[in-house]
């Protein structure tokens, strides 16, 4: 079973997200928590603490578990298993993309979030325990 961890950055009253690039296997073009695949007997914490600093230049320094959540799609991509932490504080400065993992990086209030394709179907649920707000993306 593959096992990921993922870090969900909030700052006040938003959340940061980045859209997975169009040529990754998994889940290709649309928008995730930052993250990745544990390596070797990592645990999903180290994993989360490794993945937050190639990808956006930061350490984690405040952060919990929030959910464990199932692969959507077990058919096509196997079992998975998703380890998602807030995180809260980190050390490093702004987080910004330094790898090509990602091709955009945001922070988003609930309904921006909502509004964008998800890599996973139970973001909106777990975005608007952790933010509140509305269950329906606003704008037009």
């Amino acid at each position: 079973m593959r096992i990921c961890a993922g870090g969900l950055l909030v700052r006040g009253s938003r959340i940061l997200l980045a859209r997975r690039s169009d040529d990754r296997t998994f889940y290709p073009g649309v928008w995730d928590v930052l993250g990745g695949h544990c390596e070797g007997d990592e645990t999903p914490v180290q994993t989360l603490i490794r993945e937050l600093e190639e990808e956006v230049g930061v350490k984690a320094s405040a952060f919990e578990p929030i959910a464990v959540l199932g692969e959507p799609d077990p058919a096509r991509h196997g079992e998975g298993r998703y380890h998602i932490f807030l995180v809260t504080a980190w050390d490093g400065g702004e987080p910004r993309l330094r790898c090509s993992e990602h091709s955009d990086l945001r922070w988003l209030d609930v309904s921006e979030a909502l509004a964008l394709p998800l890599a996973h179907p139970d973001y909106p649920d777990l975005f608007r325990t952790v933010l509140g707000g509305n269950s329906e993306p606003t704008g037009g």
